[in-house]
């Protein structure tokens, strides 16, 4: 089993297009100015399966492979080796849910030969089991459902420590009804839980409070209304919008007020790997927990 994909780029100075192959498998081709890192992300996406060690990557890019990861980090804020596993590791996610073979199966597609290795790091990314992941779309159903039937949304918390406060505007490029879910992560990418997160229930206001010192990086979602249970768990066409640079929480210093724009998926946009449905019920358990008090 091969497929060849890769996500559509806004970026304005590139033009490409995708078309199907004879096998039906979508090929992306670029056909106009582009900039090499761009060119390595579609040629991942393209051989995906096959090894790509560093030298082969800085190769294809033309670059000495100390050169090469330090633009590619630059760009993308992820290692080229941490792109491609993470990448694989979506896959894997689109594997179980598209098809019957099994975790071991699975795993040995992306490259990975120990079951338990990707047993393990699958539950550390994407927040439950493979196998509970297989059989989660009716949750996402219903946990989209209980969502929209949410009349009382909680407001963010005030609080009088402005130097403990991460807060912003959410505002989207696209309009779309729905649920944004947004958090404070460890590292520039959407993979396990976020140490601060929260769902909203429109474009507006954000606050995080009580966020101890530390450097995080603020990434965003969203959902629709009308959107399947599959699409959900394989968020590659949902807006979403991360901020490259960190935010850092100093003890004695406020954090800027951040401005957060939802786009289009873009190509060199790292894969969203947390579960959504384990957020979103998440929160729905602090809404009860909340409500009983």
């Amino acid at each position: 089993m091969r497929y060849k994909k890769a996500h559509e780029n806004n970026v304005p100075t590139q033009s490409w297009h995708a078309h199907r192959n004879m096998d039906g498998e979508k090929v992306i081709k670029v056909t106009d100015r582009y900039s090499e890192i761009d060119a390595v992300i579609v040629y991942i996406h393209q051989h995906l399966y096959d090894p790509l060690p560093l030298s082969r990557l800085a190769r294809y890019a033309g670059y000495s492979p100390y050169h090469f990861t330090r633009i590619f980090k630059e760009r993308i804020g992820l290692s080229p080796q941490y792109f491609v596993s993470s990448l694989r590791l979506q896959k894997a996610k689109d594997l179980l849910l598209r098809t019957n073979l099994s975790v071991r199966d699975i795993a040995l597609e992306i490259g990975q030969q120990s079951l338990g290795t990707f047993t393990t790091r699958f539950t550390e990314k994407v927040g439950m089991t493979p196998s509970h992941f297989r059989n989660s779309a009716l949750q996402a159903d219903n946990h989209l459902l209980s969502l929209q039937k949410l009349h009382d949304w909680p407001a963010p918390h005030l609080t009088s420590n402005q130097h403990a406060k991460v807060e912003g505007t959410v505002q989207a490029e696209i309009p779309f009804e729905g649920v944004i879910l947004i958090g404070l992560f460890a590292k520039p990418i959407p993979e396990g839980l976020p140490l601060y997160g929260t769902l909203l229930s429109s474009l507006g206001y954000f606050c995080f409070t009580n966020v101890k010192p530390g450097i995080y990086y603020l990434m965003a979602t969203a959902v629709s209304w009308g959107m399947q249970a599959k699409d959900i768990l394989l968020p590659q066409t949902t807006l979403r919008a991360r901020l490259k640079e960190p935010i850092i929480v100093n003890p004695y210093s406020s954090v800027p007020h951040q401005q957060v724009m939802l786009h289009a998926p873009k190509l060199d946009d790292p894969p969203i790997l947390i579960s959504l449905p384990l957020l979103m019920n998440n929160f729905l358990n602090r809404v009860l927990q909340n409500s009983n008090r």
